[in-house]
């Protein structure tokens, strides 16, 4: 059983959350990703890293802040590019989770289950 944990809705809406629970018996915080009652995916990060998973979403924060400068391409460690070049215009981002047609699957064999007595 999960020591505790807490439950995010997905930005993109429908049905989609994110569960993220505690389980100190391994050592490990659970990330797992859910469509309705649907488990999609899991993730167990270690307790060791979730300091720099913070530490990023802290930055994530900052950055989001109301009065928080915008990111600005032609700015670089504090010094303002001169040259007149337009940015490159960014890479498009692989979008997850959505399909244009359905995956063509197997069905798997059911194997039942071992008894123990």
């Amino acid at each position: 059983m999960p020591g505790f944990g807490d439950l995010f809705a997905d930005a993109r809406g429908d049905d989609r959350t994110m569960r993220v629970s505690y389980h100190p018996e391994r050592g490990a915080v659970v990330l797992s990703l859910w469509s309705g009652t649907v488990c999609r995916g899991s993730f167990r990060l270690a307790v060791g890293d979730a300091p720099r998973l913070l530490s990023l979403l802290g930055q994530v924060s900052a950055a989001a802040a109301p009065g928080a400068p915008p990111d600005d391409p032609t700015t670089r460690q504090g010094t303002r590019a001169t040259a007149a070049v337009p940015a490159p215009a960014p890479d498009p981002v692989e979008q997850t989770g959505q399909i244009a047609r359905p995956a063509h699957r197997a069905a798997l064999p059911i194997v039942p289950a071992p008894r123990v007595a």
